[in-house]
Order: structure tokens, then C-alpha cells, then sequence
């Protein structure tokens, strides 16, 4: 029988690999992505299979979601993704005017 402190390690090592190594895979590029609700939902639905996935646990345990992501300490996956948009937006703000960036939030479409 696995101790209880040798699994609180594994959800700890599980955690850390969920947040440095999937969820950036995940989200690489969000912050250009058209954020729709359906990408948000496709998203949260994508967190919640992997979180279960590497705890074991099915919808049939009925564990809620939020408890996953405690469990884990993950914040929601939408929120990282405004996070990135925001930081991006930030760059975008500070960049030079000639940057292709500043260029491209300044462009205004005729008509």
C-alpha cells in the first residue's frame, strides 16, 4: 500500500509536470488564437480529462471538476489563457512604433 505522504509526493511531481510541460503545450500561441466560447469549453473539457487521467479518477467517482484542479492546485485553463493574452497585449503596448506588432494594433481597415 502506497503511503499517504508518498502519494501526496506523486500528485505534487504530477502537478508540476501538468502546469511546466502540458498546459504550455497546450496553450502555445493562445495569445493569437480567436478566442471563441467553444475553444474555452474545448479547453476546460481538455483540463478536466487530463487532471482525471493522471489522478485516476472517472466521472463515475462523481469528483467535480473544481476539486480536480484543487486537488492539483491548477488554476482554470481560461484563466491562464487571459493571463497570456493580457502579458501579450502588455508587449504589444511597450513595443516601438515600428515594430510589426504596434504596426499591425495601430492598422485601421478602410470601410
Amino acid at each position: 500500500m502506497i503511503s499517504e505522504a508518498h502519494s501526496e509526493g506523486i500528485d505534487n511531481l504530477k502537478s508540476k509536470i501538468y502546469r511546466t510541460v502540458i498546459r504550455p503545450a497546450a496553450l502555445y500561441s493562445s495569445e493569437c488564437w480567436p478566442v471563441t466560447k467553444e475553444i474555452e469549453r474545448r479547453l476546460g473539457v481538455m483540463e478536466a480529462k487530463m487532471l482525471r487521467w493522471a489522478s485516476g479518477v472517472t466521472r463515475l467517482d462523481h469528483v467535480r471538476n473544481e476539486d480536480m484542479r484543487e486537488r492539483y492546485g491548477v488554476v482554470l485553463i481560461q484563466e491562464k489563457t487571459r493571463e497570456q493574452r493580457l502579458r501579450w497585449f502588455g508587449h504589444v503596448l511597450r513595443a516601438t512604433e515600428q515594430s510589426v506588432e504596434k504596426i499591425a494594433h495601430k492598422f485601421e481597415v478602410p470601410g
